[in-house]
């Protein structure tokens, strides 16, 4: 917790809780491919290099992500001590969005009119939704930590027989992000979780979504703020947003914010926010 805010790790845990996802999938993994303890990593990671050359991504990429990488206990600890997210939307709402982040949000709208300008255009996804999701993942990146390598994080993920199902395509994408030149294995750091960037998105959709909107031939959801607001447009356009519809509990969109995150309370929290946004008061 950060000044009565949940860290942005918290965010993809609740999304893992919602969704079911805190259990490999029955079947997936077996004791050959995965491990509840650190015994067996080394050579789990030896097999992973193979296969992640077999996928295509480059000797070079995998040599240099995966150089040192170790197991790691402490994210297992804290997969292990996540609890049920139970916080009613009162609640969670007035913990999260108060006068200051509105206040930063609205002066993010003003400073960044033209971003927002070209992704209208491009996505049709509204701006007070784009700013909502990005002040309550990392408070405009005054949140963002950096605290744990990502391919660390997501190789004991995918090792353990508890997240092999769910965290072994994030694994090799994190892999791939570094392939692309988009980040180096340094600059890969973030929530346990494997979060990346500004609006924390995960590799899988990082590789499919992510924009380079500012020209300079990377992805960069860390540093480059026109890169981060369009990827996260991208991201709700291809999940099916509907330029000009209502963001209202019950609509279209609104299912597009559940693709976004799985918390009832948080979609509810980004749509309510996103309208006192756009009412202007």
């Amino acid at each position: 917790m950060r000044n009565g805010r949940a860290g942005a790790g918290s965010i993809v845990a609740r999304w893992l809780l919602a969704s079911g996802l805190m259990l490999a999938a029955p079947g997936v993994a077996t004791a050959q491919s995965c491990g509840n303890t650190g015994e067996g990593f080394g050579r789990w990671l030896e097999s992973a290099k193979a296969q992640a050359a077999k996928q295509g991504i480059s000797r070079g990429a995998i040599d240099s992500a995966l150089a040192g990488v170790s197991y790691d206990t402490t994210v297992i600890r804290l997969d292990r001590n996540q609890r049920s997210f139970k916080l009613s939307f009162e609640e969670f709402y007035k913990r999260r969005v108060g006068s200051a982040l509105i206040r930063r949000a609205k002066e993010r709208l003003a400073r960044h009119k033209a971003v927002f300008d070209r992704i209208d255009k491009q996505f049709g996804v509204p701006r007070e939704i784009i700013v909502a999701i990005w002040g309550l993942e990392t408070n405009f990146g005054a949140d963002t930590s950096g605290k744990y390598s990502i391919v660390r994080s997501l190789a004991t993920l995918a090792y353990d027989c508890r997240r092999t199902a769910f965290f072994t395509p994030q694994f090799y994408d994190a892999i791939r992000i570094v392939d692309r030149r988009d980040m180096t294995p340094e600059q890969m750091r973030g929530g346990w979780a494997g979060e990346i960037g500004q609006t924390q998105f995960l590799p899988s959709p990082y590789i499919k979504y992510a924009v380079d909107y500012d020209g300079d031939g990377r992805r960069d959801l860390v540093n480059s703020v026109p890169d981060l607001l369009a990827s996260t447009a991208s991201f709700l356009k291809g999940h099916g947003w509907q330029r000009g519809g209502s963001w209202e509990a019950g609509s279209a969109n609104y299912g597009v914010i559940r693709d976004w995150n799985r918390a009832e309370v948080y979609q509810r929290t980004i749509s309510v926010m996103a309208t006192h946004l756009r009412s202007g008061n």
